[in-house]
This record gives C-alpha cells, sequence and structure tokens, in this order.
C-alpha cells in the first residue's frame, strides 16, 4: 500500500489557475493548446495512485462496470471446460467409452470448447469497426441484449451441435466485451491507475471463473439435466444487472476528440474527474487533442491496415505477443485443469476442490500483483520473470509424468499446476491484459487490442484444439508430458520478450508514440529521455518515420 500513498500537495501544487476560461467550441491549436496541454501532462506526470483515486473516483467507478461484462466470459470458460468431467453433461452430450465411462469425443471436445473463441474472435474484430462508428456506450450496450437473446440456445440446446452453435453466437459480444473493456479503462483513467483497471479485466475474468467453479461444485451431487442447466441461466443475469446502470455511462474523451466533439470531450472528462480535485478538464482535454494531433502529424491513421504499417507495425507485433503470450504459457493445460486432474486419477470431488483452490489463489494473486509487485516493478521485467517461472513448473510436471503409477505424483503434479496459476496472475495473466492497451498509438488503440486479443483467441483456439487430444484416454494420453510442449512454448516468449518488449511503466501515451517514432531498442526504453513538446524533433520524427 506504500506506492498507494503520495505526497498530497504534489498535484495541487501545479497551479492551474492561470489558465483562461476558452469557450468549448473554440478550437485548441497553437500556443494555447501546447500551453494547456503542458498543464495537463505535468499533472498528469505528479500524481499518485492515492491521488488518483480522489481525483477520479467516478472514471474508476465506470471503468470497473465496463469490465464487469468481461465476467460473463470467464465464467463460461470455466463451465464448458469442466462440463467435459461432469457426469451428467458427459452422459447427455456424450458417448460411452468402456473402462473411461461416459465422455465427448476429442473433436467434440474441440469443437465445443473452440465455439465461443472463434465467435469472440470475430466479435473482437468487428468491435474495432463498431467502436469507431459507434463509441463505446452504444456498443457495449448493444452487446449486451444481443447476449441475452443468444443464452437461450446454450441453455435449451438438445444436442452437442446446437450447444456448439449457441457457445459461438454468444463469443460474437464476449469478444466485444474483452476488447471494450481496457480499451475504455486505459481512456478514462490518469496515468498512475492505468495498469491496474486494466489488468483488473484480468480481476473480472478470475470473478467469472470463480463464481463458475463455485456453482459447479454446488451442482455436482445433482443428477438431473438441470446440474448443467442451472450453470447456463445463471449467465442472464449479468446483462440484466449492467444494461441498466451502463444507460449513463460516459463516452470516452478520446473518443470525442477524435470525433472532433471538443465540447462532449469536456462534459465526459467533467462527469470522470472530481469537481473538488484542482484538475482543469481543459487541461485534460488539451493533453488528449495534443496527442491526437501528434499522432496526426506522425501519419497514424485509424484503419486495421494503419496497424501494420511504419512504426505501428511493431507496436502490433508487441500487443500481439503479449497476449498470446497468456497462452503459451500453457494456460489451457495448467490453468483450471480438472479435466487434466481427473486423467491422472484423482477423484471428482478432489477434482472440483483443486479447481475451486486453484482460481481462489488466482484471485489472491491478482491482489499481490497489484500492491506488492505492480507499483515497484516494471511491466517488462514481471513479465519476463513471471513467463521464465512458469516455463520452469512446466518442465518439472513433465519429468515428474516418468512414474506415472505413484499416487502422489499426481497430487504433485496438481499442486504443481496452482503454484503456476498464481505465478501466471501475478504476471503474464494481468499484463497480458494491460500492455496492448498501453501499446497502440490512441488513434489505433481500440484496432490494437482487438487484433491482440484475436492473437489470444487464435493461440488459444489452437491450444484447445489439441489439449484434448493431449489428454483424452482415446488419443495420445500424454498427461504430464504436456508439459515439455507447453514449457517449450513459453521458452520462445521468454526469448522474445527479452528482445522485444519495451517497458512503458511510467510512460504517458504521448511518451510512448516519440519512443516508438524514434525505434528505441526495447532494452532501452525505460531510461529514455523524451520531450513531447519539442517541435522541432516532432518534425524531425514526422520527416523520418512518419508512413505517407
Amino acid at each position: 500500500m506504500a506506492a498507494l500513498k503520495g505526497d498530497a500537495d504534489s498535484v495541487k501544487a501545479l497551479d492551474v489557475s492561470h489558465i483562461e476560461s476558452v469557450d468549448a467550441n473554440e478550437k485548441l491549436q497553437g500556443s494555447r493548446l501546447t500551453e494547456y496541454a503542458k498543464t495537463g501532462a505535468d499533472l498528469e506526470h505528479h500524481m499518485s495512485p492515492l491521488e488518483a483515486i480522489k481525483a477520479y473516483p467516478m472514471a474508476i467507478f465506470w471503468a470497473v462496470l465496463v469490465s464487469m461484462c468481461v465476467v460473463m466470459e470467464g465464467y463460461d470458460t470455466i463451465l464448458i471446460g469442466n462440463f467435459f468431467a461432469y457426469p451428467t453433461f458427459a452422459q447427455k452430450y456424450g458417448t460411452l467409452v468402456p473402462g473411461s465411462g461416459y465422455q465427448l469425443t476429442a473433436p467434440w471436445q474441440a469443437g465445443v470448447s473452440d465455439a465461443s473463441g472463434v465467435g469472440a474472435f470475430f466479435g473482437a474484430l468487428a468491435n474495432g469497426y463498431l467502436v469507431t462508428w459507434l463509441g463505446y456506450k452504444r456498443v457495449l450496450l448493444g452487446s449486451l441484449v444481443i447476449l441475452s437473446c443468444f443464452i437461450f440456445m446454450t441453455f435449451f440446446a438438445p444436442d452437442i451441435g446446437v450447444l456448439t452453435a449457441g457457445e459461438f453466437l454468444c463469443g460474437l459480444p464476449w469478444g466485444i466485451f474483452a476488447t471494450v473493456a481496457p480499451a475504455y479503462a486505459s481512456e478514462v483513467l490518469p496515468l498512475s491507475l492505468r495498469v491496474y483497471l486494466t489488468s483488473y479485466t484480468n480481476m473480472c475474468f478470475i470473478i467469472g471463473q470463480l463464481i463458475a467453479a463455485g456453482v459447479l461444485d454446488g451442482l455436482l451431487q445433482l443428477t438431473s439435466e438441470w446440474s448443467y442447466r442451472i450453470p447456463f441461466a445463471l449467465q442472464w443475469f449479468w446483462p440484466a444487472f449492467l444494461f441498466p446502470i451502463l444507460l449513463f455511462m460516459p463516452e470516452s474523451p478520446w473518443h470525442l476528440v477524435r470525433k472532433g466533439r471538443l465540447e462532449d470531450a469536456e462534459k465526459s472528462l467533467i462527469r470522470l474527474q472530481r469537481k473538488s480535485a484542482n484538475i482543469d478538464p481543459k487541461a485534460t482535454l488539451a493533453t488528449i487533442v495534443h496527442t491526437n494531433d501528434l499522432e496526426e502529424e506522425l501519419s497514424t491513421g485509424t484503419s486495421y491496415w494503419d496497424c501494420f504499417r511504419g512504426t505501428e507495425r511493431r507496436r502490433t507485433e508487441i500487443a500481439c505477443v503479449c497476449f498470446a503470450g497468456q497462452v503459451l504459457a500453457g494456460l489451457n493445460f495448467a490453468y483450471n485443469s480438472t479435466y487434466f486432474f481427473q486423467q491422472v486419477g484423482l477423484n471428482s470431488s478432489e477434482t472440483y476442490k483443486l479447481n475451486v483452490g486453484g482460481t481462489a489463489m488466482a484471485l489472491f494473486g491478482t491482489f499481490i500483483s497489484w500492491f506488492c509487485i505492480m507499483p515497484y516493478v516494471g511491466r517488462r521485467t514481471i513479465y519476463i520473470w513471471g513467463m521464465s517461472t512458469m516455463a520452469i513448473i512446466l518442465y518439472v510436471i513433465g519429468f515428474l509424468n516418468i512414474d506415472t503409477g505413484n499416487q502422489s505424483v499426481a497430487t504433485a503434479q496438481a499442486v504443481l499446476t496452482l503454484i503456476w496459476t498464481f505465478v501466471f496472475q501475478l504476471s503474464v495473466g494481468q499484463l497480458g491484459w494491460a500492455l496492448p492497451a498501453e501499446m497502440g498509438s490512441t488513434r489505433l488503440r481500440q484496432k490494437t487490442v482487438c487484433l491482440a486479443r484475436n492473437s489470444y483467441y487464435i493461440a488459444s483456439t489452437i491450444g484447445q484444439v489439441l489439449e484434448p487430444y493431449f489428454l483424452n484416454p482415446t488419443e495420445w494420453n500424454l498427461r504430464g508430458y504436456t508439459g515439455f510442449f507447453w514449457a517449450g512454448t513459453a521458452t520462445v516468449v521468454v526469448i522474445w520478450a527479452y528482445f522485444r518488449l519495451p517497458e512503458t511503466k511510467g510512460r504517458s501515451f504521448d511518451d510512448i508514440d516519440i519512443l516508438f517514432a524514434k525505434k528505441v531498442s526495447a532494452r532501452k526504453f525505460r531510461g529514455y529521455n523524451v520531450d513531447t513538446f519539442d517541435e522541432e524533433e516532432t518534425a524531425r520524427l514526422k520527416t523520418r518515420y512518419s508512413v505517407a
């Protein structure tokens, strides 16, 4: 908590009283824009997390509410993955396998597991266009309505085919939620709170998983079809709860600036900031306009194609690998690995208790990361060390599988997956959400987040196709040896991160723009000095690095 304590006078010491009142319709430009923007930038850089919490309570409230939409996707990922080991579900949708009881075949396991991810892929891709066109608010509200309709298919699914189709359709709005939440949080919050509320999206994912694990454990003894229908029905709660509240959410001021609606952007900022915080919303607005103008000077476009042009290509690569790195770290194998527990010989009761305990550890790891690691350690360091530790754990799980006849070995493997889960949420689990929201330029932020999340969905889909074959007793039946495969992919990500992942802790969006425009090495980002108000330097960068 020490990092959340700042000098209470540091923000007040930045006098904003000299800023003259300007009509909201008057364009911020020239020396007036620079004066306002410098004041706003200084204010943001000097604001501690505790001061930001006091100054932006409503911004925090709305970021938290928007991120809660992701609870539903986290809930479903645990629901479907754990239904494979759920007796009544397997009996309804599976086939009888001699010696193994009712099982879904590996192709159907892969199909139903991947369906929502494939739907989310297309939902996220569409969201890049929808938010640019309609804004965050209208897209979010429309998606909640659509999801409420699609849940009917999963609830009433008479066979595995209809269930798979329902999962695909539900995935469309889930993809939108997962890409709206971190982007919106990064646009309504000040610098010192950015990493906490963008990574809070990950916590919502965990909350959904924890709810699902508890629901499944509570219904395990129910032998009727309601043991799996009730969990599906509970998904209707979230749209009913969130929709009436989100009707009143403010639109992102960054989106409004990109649309040229400066007066509406200022009104949005007034709603997000506390009046008694001594922050002039015009100063904050000026920093947004300045950053947007800077990116326009550097020829930053707003299409998906622009994400792969010039310096944006590097930024897109980093965002995509950071998010896909969650899967490449062994997510499909070691995280909430109920099916793995079952295949190494643990009974259903032990399996679900470990599942709930693992999810609780994930939530605990998130809090530890927030208060004990993120305030003191850079994003790059956390990501590299976290990924390295998880790779080592996976190698150990693989080696332990050599002695398959020993029950204590199975227990040790299960415990190691719980430790892996804890380390995951200390590091890559958090930053996989936060880093993509920081990497893309502000004009391409939503599309960069969408591409990054889609890289996750692609990797996850491949992982979910492979995982049933790795573990299913009717297929490859590798069990713990699967750890070797994912340890190898995690090692590759560690090597990539060392050479390509830059440090963005403490950097404003215009700082990051300049650092990427100057093609600063990832290992030099942390100590590199930039002046985003140096017009001569900006002109040189425009001539040298911009894309025509």
